[in-house]
């Protein structure tokens, strides 16, 4: 697809390295042999290495050219629980750390943390909870990031060219305040542009421009006129309908004059209710592929997988994941 055409050539201009936390699983042995024939993304695969190369033989997978590296056997693990000790500011001990980073959760992520690797995958076995904690604990989110939060990238075919569209938050945060919905904006938007897209934002309700009253509706209103004055120069707008986000004629019919209305490709969702079924649809009845949840906010690019996911999904969110750097 042309997207990741663009990424791909992205990133073989600034190769990068990749951890993938369960280095064992064949889909994630699949995904790094297709990534490493492409010689754009370098997979480092935790794991013994006996157990990793086992794996790759009985499925089939050329793997040469991964680094494999064992917790178990890492010359650095001293530095790196002192490290994690300092990071942790008291509340875990030296043998608590030790013992977390026996797992490849907790050891990825100190390898982004550390500097020998750019960006980590995980959750082909573990769950969200467990790929995201450790990321808040110690990759923590950026200075001016109050919050982690989420976007899916939507991707319809289409003939000469594709559809792209961004949507947050649908995976994190379950009912954001005013300030949350304003860093989910534009921290989605920032990720939206990375993707090719020219962001404008839409504020979703069940209300276009004053139509229906409530406690949401006046949320999301609020919320779009604190995203407006923090970025004047994106394209921002709300509150209102879905229909009139992406109809041209409903769009200006319901809220002339608005710059969003009718073009929208950037959706804010009022709450992870919304914003997870809303995706879905679109997935499901919309033709659209769904790429993510891609987690924004942190100081390094960290991505989970859906345990139920398969090699092509694991190739994709890699070079997703990676192109955040």
């Amino acid at each position: 697809m042309h997207m990741f055409q663009q990424l791909i050539d992205t990133l073989k201009k600034d190769p990068r390295k990749i951890v993938f936390t369960e280095g064992t699983d064949p889909r994630i042995l699949e995904a790094s042999a297709r990534l490493l024939a492409g010689n754009f993304l370098t997979p480092i695969l935790v794991g013994s290495e006996q157990e990793v190369h086992a794996a790759a033989e009985e499925s089939g997978f050329n793997i040469r050219g991964a680094q494999i590296i064992d917790p178990e056997t890492y010359e650095g693990m001293d530095e790196m629980v002192q490290t994690m000790v300092e990071l942790r500011r008291g509340k875990m001990t030296a043998d608590e750390c030790r013992a977390a980073l026996k797992k490849g959760n907790y050891f990825g992520t100190m390898l982004v943390k550390m500097g020998v690797a750019d960006c980590l995958l995980g959750g082909a076995t573990y769950s969200t909870a467990d790929t995201v904690r450790p990321a808040l604990q110690l990759i923590k989110t950026k200075p001016e990031n109050k919050i982690v939060s989420s976007c899916f990238i939507m991707v319809r075919e289409r003939v000469g060219d594709n559809e792209v569209l961004a949507m947050g938050d649908c995976a994190i945060n379950i009912d954001p305040s005013e300030d949350e919905l304003v860093e989910i904006a534009l921290e989605t938007a920032k990720c939206a542009k990375i993707f090719g897209i020219d962001p404008k934002v839409a504020f979703l309700s069940y209300s276009t421009k004053g139509s229906g009253k409530g406690e949401d509706v006046d949320k999301m209103r609020n919320a779009c006129a604190k995203a407006k004055a923090a970025a004047p120069d994106l394209a921002i707008d709300g509150e209102m309908q879905f229909d009139a986000a992406v109809s041209p004629t409903v769009g200006q019919l319901k809220f002339p004059g608005s710059p969003v209305a009718g073009y929208a490709n950037t959706f804010v969702f009022p709450n992870i209710n919304a914003g997870n079924i809303g995706y879905k649809i679109a997935q499901r009845l919309g033709g659209f592929d769904a790429y993510g949840p891609i987690l924004l906010g942190l100081n390094a690019p960290i991505n989970d997988l859906s345990r139920g996911c398969n090699a092509q999904e694991v190739y994709s969110m890699a070079i997703i994941t990676a192109a955040l750097k």
